[in-house]
């Protein structure tokens, strides 16, 4: 089911005490750079550090009381594992989380640390929808998918619609992955050209626009950024990207290292590389943003010391 406004709308009330509503930024230097104005929505500063929280908030919250007390089941890379374990701890559930062995450390102790049990596998060998799945079937547990569902997709475009409060931008550049984000603020924002953007190498959204069907990310393909890297586009997501997407974007991942820099600088905000991704593709003039009303989508700041260290050098 691909969700409406009313949708978005009715998850804004779900989680409203749950999320935080981030600030619009604005910058001068970033406007002089770009030719714009531009308003950068920090998701970074979002409960669990990423806008994941919005859509795992709405999905456990609308779950029956019977089904949520037998507990939730996520696989993630990481954003959405954090923002599944916060919102089931406030909701007093079990939790178990399905992450890759080589997500940050930061975020497996961030996951950890909130009282979930995580269970490892190999991304390049092993399928976490499938070991999900057995696990779910086993313990009767409901998995809260990481942006395929409708409930997930409209709670991350509550992020859309507090931007739609604010500003009425002409374009969006939002983190792309699996297009719950992108496709969640497109549907909050139907005037607005939204473009998802995604590293360049594991770009299977710019290919299945171009395809007309989905397509599969190459296994072992590597980025920065983590938040990123899934394997193709759901069903969901697809159908509304193929109708409501102005288009899709790659970006290298130098670019990606030299806008946390810049946020950290100018805009003072610590982002992780998926966070930034987005504002690289400003930056860089991906886009032709002149005189336009943009928004930008920094989806998170879960990042390791080291991680941002080398971005800040490059």
């Amino acid at each position: 089911m691909i969700p409406t406004l009313d949708d978005i709308r009715a998850a804004a009330k779900r989680i409203e005490g749950l999320a935080v509503r981030t600030p619009l930024i604005r910058n001068d230097q970033l406007d002089a750079l770009t030719g714009a104005r531009v308003w950068v929505k920090a998701e970074n500063l979002q409960r669990g550090g990423a806008f994941k929280m919005r859509g795992a908030a709405n999905a456990i919250a609308a779950l029956a009381p019977e089904a949520r007390a037998r507990g939730v089941l996520a696989f993630s890379s990481g954003n959405h594992a954090i923002a599944v374990s916060t919102a089931a701890k406030l909701f007093g559930v079990k939790a178990v989380i399905v992450m890759p062995a080589d997500a940050p450390r930061i975020k497996l102790e961030t996951t950890r640390a909130n009282g979930a049990e995580i269970i490892t596998y190999d991304r390049v060998n092993e399928s976490r929808e499938e070991i999900g799945s057995k696990i779910s079937g086993e313990r009767g547990m409901a998995l809260i998918k990481p942006f395929d569902d409708a409930l997930v997709i409209a709670g991350q475009g509550t992020a859309g619609l507090e931007i739609a409060q604010e500003i009425t931008p002409d374009i969006a550049l939002v983190p792309g992955s699996g297009g719950g984000l992108a496709s969640g603020v497109s549907i909050a924002l139907p005037a607005t050209k939204a473009y998802a953007i995604e590293p360049e190498g594991h770009d299977d959204i710019t290919r299945s626009l171009a395809a007309g069907a989905r397509v599969r990310n190459e296994p072992g393909v590597r980025s920065i950024c983590d938040g990123l890297l899934t394997e193709e586009m759901g069903d969901i997501t697809y159908e509304i990207a193929r109708t409501r997407f102005a288009g899709a974007l790659a970006i290298p991942d130098i670019e990606v290292k030299r806008a946390m820099g810049f946020a950290f600088r100018q805009l003072k905000l610590v982002l992780e590389p998926s966070g930034a991704i987005a504002l690289a593709a400003a930056l860089t003039g991906a886009v032709e943003l002149k005189g336009k009303t943009v928004a930008i989508i920094a989806s998170g700041g879960n990042v390791d010391k080291q991680t941002f260290i080398d971005a800040l050098n490059a």
